[in-house]
């Protein structure tokens, strides 16, 4: 069995404008996430093929969060593992897979289609008519959704936010229009967009978690961890812009470049120390962790994608012919399966 749910995530950008927004806001945001020896490790980067997408970009992460994950999941599995992030980009189609270096029968795969609209389109994705009778749609507002209190920053409070450079904000309720809105005209009609420009990110997120007496326990656990990491990392595009409005491909490239190498080297040094003294941190974190509730507990470290997927650093640069491909079309058993 496998848990799906569709998330539409409506920004006051463009598509195109976004495809730059993506690449910056998961390489900043996967550096500001990551902690010494915990964080996203980046092991490949290189360009791929698909038959019916064309050129792309694939990328291979490590995100290492073994203390990141609430009490009861760290004591079923070692101390130190990691997630593997494969991630294809066809932009403005991605898809994205997860598995756990300790758990083979864990899967996370999402599957995204960036539309220039407010989230109107139905079943973008092409979900088989069979899935989609128990298919849940969930729009996430990236105003006025609660982000978690750890990660609440006052400049990036949208309800407040007003960008310099394109002069969008602050964004008001309703501001997506349409029945997800929640908010009707005096003729009880639902309300067009009230920004403009406005764009939707389609996710189809697919979680399995094949072990008996847990997994529809850590099936929706996962979910809601991912909701959390999606409306931070859209939220935080979107205030982020006039740090990477004027940017072309080019120089959010060379941004990413040097972001991943710093990342790389904050976790890097964590995982050289390894001594009783990280071990000690990591025992005071999990008495503190027994009396906090399991919300809190998110995997904010899976918050460099999530979704949005692989970089773009050398699409187009490589003279050798593409030897990685895209998964498959869904099977079966599920379409993101390695078996």
């Amino acid at each position: 069995m496998v848990l799906n749910k569709e998330y539409r995530i409506c920004m006051p950008l463009t598509v195109e404008e976004y495809k730059i927004g993506q690449l910056y806001m998961i390489a900043r945001h996967s550096h500001e996430q990551s902690d010494s020896g915990e964080g996203v490790e980046v092991v490949e980067n290189c360009a791929c093929e698909d038959p019916e997408h064309g050129p792309g970009q694939y990328t291979e992460k490590r995100v290492h969060l073994s203390s990141r994950l609430p009490y009861w999941l760290q004591n079923l599995i070692p101390k130190l593992f990691y997630v593997t992030e494969k991630a294809w980009n066809y932009y403005p189609f991605t898809i994205t897979e997860y598995t756990c270096s300790f758990i083979p029968k864990f899967h996370i795969s999402i599957r995204t289609k960036y539309e220039d609209n407010n989230g109107s389109s139905e079943n973008v994705l092409g979900v088989s008519p069979i899935e989609l009778k128990d298919l849940a749609v969930d729009f996430i507002d990236i105003v006025y959704d609660e982000v978690n209190p750890r990660n609440y920053k006052e400049e990036e409070d949208l309800r407040y936010f007003k960008s310099v450079t394109t002069g969008r904000g602050p964004l008001v309720e309703g501001w997506r229009g349409g029945p997800q809105s929640g908010v009707l005209s005096e003729n009880n009609s639902w309300l067009d967009p009230t920004v403009h420009p406005i764009m939707c990110s389609y996710k189809l997120v697919s979680v399995s978690f094949e072990v008996w007496g847990l997994q529809t326990r850590v099936e929706e656990f996962v979910q809601r961890c991912v909701r959390d990491v999606l409306l931070l990392g859209h939220r935080q595009a979107f205030a982020w812009v006039d740090e990477w409005i004027a940017m072309d491909l080019s120089a959010v490239r060379a941004y990413e470049a040097d972001m991943i190498g710093k990342t790389n080297e904050k976790v890097a040094q964590g995982k050289a120390k390894g001594t009783p003294e990280n071990a000690d941190g990591k025992a005071a974190q999990h008495k503190e962790a027994e009396g906090r509730p399991e919300a809190e507990l998110t995997l904010d470290h899976t918050g460099d994608e999530v979704g949005v997927g692989a970089a773009i650093l050398s699409a187009g640069d490589s003279e050798e012919t593409a030897a990685i491909t895209s998964p498959s079309t869904p099977r079966n058993k599920s379409w993101f399966s390695w078996s």
